[in-house]
């Protein structure tokens, strides 16, 4: 297999570094601070084509491959995680809403997402359904022509600042996977409401609330697919979402390590850089060979997403080990730097405490080893 970049490829990747260098990574402390979302910036993102990534252009989108969208957030990982994570939640809506809307839903919204228009939330996880995604209870009753919500739901990113939720609640109670179904809701909709915003070890500057939906009352017509094609459309989602993850966490890891590097270069003890020693020495060469795996295994998987293999197993795989790599690697970094590593003076301790959810969302990594270990294994009784 060739893994050179071709002229395109790597004319996005050079684009979207600029782009990171200059509009992101100089902010990305002030950001942390202040716990600002820039908003601002995903209107600059769309006019580089960026938030309907993977988009048919005919609906406004960029039809980039997934191996472009993984070259994409790697860079913007690498500027600044908190941007790239809602970057990555926004196109899993445009990118849902491309697939399985109608004909009508598409040119109602895709286009105007697509533009940066509407900013889109992927909304799954409640209070109670978290890894166990199939037992969420928030409830959508058929009532004629329109369904009434009625329930919670928690870990939105960008909540509160989307215009436009993805939201699976359940149609049919009691009946499982099978009972789920998929909606738009949009803001501003009566019996919509948010809750407070989580007070998070990292991203800072991307906000994640709880919906609150109170007899809220939405059109028939904003359901995406048929009733019970919810789950599926999540899972879908999720399985490009987890090479996004990957991306991005490959991107943080490289950060940390170029910085770490670039200290050891410099700090003196003992009348010499530090990089001189040993121990430094091979603990650089880890996070190297470390970082180079896992931006091949998410290569790989984009690969599968794109050439319509089955990718739920190595989505899972570049997810779970980048995730973990990128874990050790922030750490590692913060330990090379010291004292300096632990305090706000650089960028490392940022990397480490945003680093940790990507372990977390988008599926746990213990539930991706379950994936892994039954596409493996098949389902054992």
């Amino acid at each position: 297999m060739n893994f050179d970049l071709n002229e395109e490829q790597a004319d996005i990747r050079d684009m979207v570094r600029r782009f990171a260098e200059k509009e992101l990574a100089p902010f990305a402390e002030e950001w942390d601070e202040t716990h600002h979302f820039p908003r601002e910036v995903f209107t600059k993102m769309a006019e580089l084509g960026l938030m309907g990534m993977t988009t048919p252009e005919e609906y406004g989108g960029s039809a980039l491959t997934r191996l472009g969208g993984a070259l994409v957030y790697e860079e913007l990982g690498k500027g600044e995680m908190a941007t790239a994570v809602g970057l990555s939640v926004h196109n899993m809506v445009t990118g849902s809403l491309a697939r399985f809307g109608n004909e009508e839903q598409r040119q109602r919204w895709v286009p105007r997402l697509a533009a940066g228009e509407l900013l889109g939330a992927f909304s799954l996880s409640e209070a109670e359904a978290g890894s166990d995604a199939a037992s969420l209870q928030c409830l959508a009753l058929a009532e004629g022509e329109t369904y009434r919500l009625q329930g919670a739901k928690m870990w939105v990113t960008n909540g509160g600042e989307a215009d436009l939720y993805l939201v699976m609640a359940r149609t049919t109670p009691g009946t499982g996977a099978a009972g789920i179904s998929c909606f738009v809701v949009e803001k501003g909709t009566p019996g919509l409401t948010f809750g407070k915003t989580e007070r998070k070890m990292g991203l800072h500057s991307s906000p994640t609330r709880e919906l609150i939906f109170d007899n809220c009352v939405i059109p028939a017509s904003n359901r995406i697919g048929t009733e019970g094609q919810g789950l599926k459309i999540a899972l879908s989602s999720l399985a490009s979402g987890r090479v996004n993850i990957g991306a991005i966490a490959v991107g943080v890891a490289q950060a940390a390590f170029e910085t770490a590097r670039n200290y050891a270069r410099e700090r003196k003890q003992f009348g010499k850089p530090i990089a001189a020693f040993q121990g430094l020495q091979f603990l650089l060469a880890d996070m190297a060979m470390k970082i180079e795996a896992a931006r091949l295994l998410v290569y790989e998987a984009a690969y599968k997403l794109d050439t319509q293999q089955d990718a739920a197993l190595y989505a899972s795989m570049a997810k779970c080990f980048a995730t973990d790599m990128a874990m050790e690697v922030t750490t590692n970094a913060v330990q090379v730097l010291g004292g300096a590593g632990y305090v706000r003076d650089y960028p490392v301790e940022r990397y480490m405490r945003d680093v940790k959810v990507s372990q977390i969302f988008e599926g746990t990594n213990q539930i991706q080893r379950i994936v892994i270990a039954r596409a493996l294994l098949g389902e054992l009784r």
